[in-house]
């Protein structure tokens, strides 16, 4: 559970101020889902340049230099490479036909096939997400096809974010949630992985007295974004498999989605077991529901006494034929 946040400035009207603000906001708001490290990626001078510490963003100074038209931002909750080498945490640098930077919320599970199954090089970076990079640079180009071969190659639940030298930003939207709005009159684009992130940052901006659009970035989506604000979108295939955990039940076609298997393999990070990320599953509650409960321990246990009374009661109506 990671966050993505940050913008792009097509008409230049926005104040330095606010948007050196912003980034700040964004990072801090965006702790919520994860604070072992933060980063971002700009343009200067005409190459990509990245700011990352191992740290909560709330103790990091984000400073774009004036002139910035585009910010990508992460912070990370790790799930795998240590925090402590700065060269786990995100964003990630690559090099194709252009220089990129990489931000990835969720996790990947067949890193190491595809380095066996492409024939790509060994790394001393121990994230999971960083094979997606070398997918990319294996490509020798960054664009829509190289996307759609890197987004349908990887399996686990992911959105990714890339920005080039050129200003561009392309959001590869997958299982993992995506907030992207647009300021028309300003020509602003911002994007965060939620809608809370989004809305508890700019409570705090001046951009709250402007309007909006919620802008659509639906599962399987390649968005890109360029540097005078035009928007172009090509569809990659999202990986459909059949679930691990599908021999809990005693139907052989159960499935669970790649989001649902991986907050069943992860939640045992945060001292939850599995069966009762399972329970909260089985009554409803949605991966970003459950992902909130597993920061927030006070929340967990609320909502887990609750269905298992509700539980209790529905099992002595069965038995009993009234309610307790």
């Amino acid at each position: 559970m990671c966050a993505l946040f940050g913008w792009l400035d097509y008409k230049g009207i926005v104040p330095y101020k606010v948007l050196k603000k912003l980034t700040q906001l964004l990072a801090n708001a965006a702790e919520e889902r994860g604070t072992d490290a933060a980063g971002i990626s700009y343009v200067k001078d005409g190459r990509v340049s990245i700011y990352k510490r191992p740290r909560p963003s709330h103790k990091i100074h984000f400073n774009a230099p004036e002139g910035t038209t585009a910010v990508m931002g992460h912070t990370r909750f790790a799930t795998q490479g240590d925090k402590k080498h700065n060269y786990n945490n995100h964003p990630f640098a690559g090099h194709a036909d252009k220089e990129f930077a990489f931000a990835h919320n969720g996790v990947l599970y067949n890193d190491d096939a595809l380095r066996k199954e492409r024939k790509i090089p060994d790394t001393h970076i121990e994230t999971d997400s960083y094979i997606a990079v070398q997918l990319i640079e294996q490509q020798g180009k960054l664009d829509f096809d190289s996307l759609r071969d890197m987004a349908e190659a990887v399996r686990g639940n992911f959105t990714f974010t890339v920005l080039d030298q050129y200003n561009t930003l392309y959001i590869i939207k997958g299982s993992n949630p995506l907030y992207l709005i647009h300021f028309e009159a300003l020509g602003l684009y911002v994007y965060a992985s939620t809608e809370s992130i989004m809305k508890k940052a700019l409570s705090k901006s001046l951009l709250s007295k402007f309007t909006y659009t919620k802008m659509d970035c639906v599962e399987g989506e390649i968005l890109r974004i360029d540097s005078n604000g035009d928007i172009s979108r090509e569809e990659f295939e999202p990986a459909q498999y059949r679930s691990h955990f599908a021999t809990w039940y005693d139907y052989e076609d159960s499935y669970y989605s790649i989001h649902e298997e991986l907050l069943l393999a992860y939640c045992g990070c945060y001292g939850v077991d599995s069966s009762d990320v399972e329970l909260l599953l089985e009554y409803g509650y949605t991966c970003d529901e459950i992902e909130d409960m597993l920061a927030d321990h006070d929340l967990l246990r609320e909502t887990l006494q609750m269905v298992k009374c509700e539980d209790s009661d529905n099992l002595y109506e069965q038995i009993y034929g009234c309610a307790y």
